[in-house]
């Protein structure tokens, strides 16, 4: 899946924040996304996907969360 709809399927299921290195940690635990090069998906790449749907994901208090 793509790593937006990663991010959000891990919010989803959680149901509440979370900072972007915890959810890096399952998606990368859980293979939700493989980059294309097979490096695990960083903490900075989820803040900056998360960053770039600010209609989906919204940073609050050091945590991001779903919009939704």
């Amino acid at each position: 899946m793509k790593i937006e709809e990663a991010i959000l399927f891990v919010l989803a299921e959680r149901g509440g924040g979370m900072r972007s290195e915890q959810i890096a940690e399952v998606i990368n635990r859980r293979r939700l996304h493989v980059r294309k090069d097979g490096q695990p998906v960083t903490s900075a790449q989820v803040y900056a996907v998360a960053m770039r749907f600010p209609d989906t994901f919204v940073k609050a208090e050091g945590r991001i969360m779903l919009m939704i």
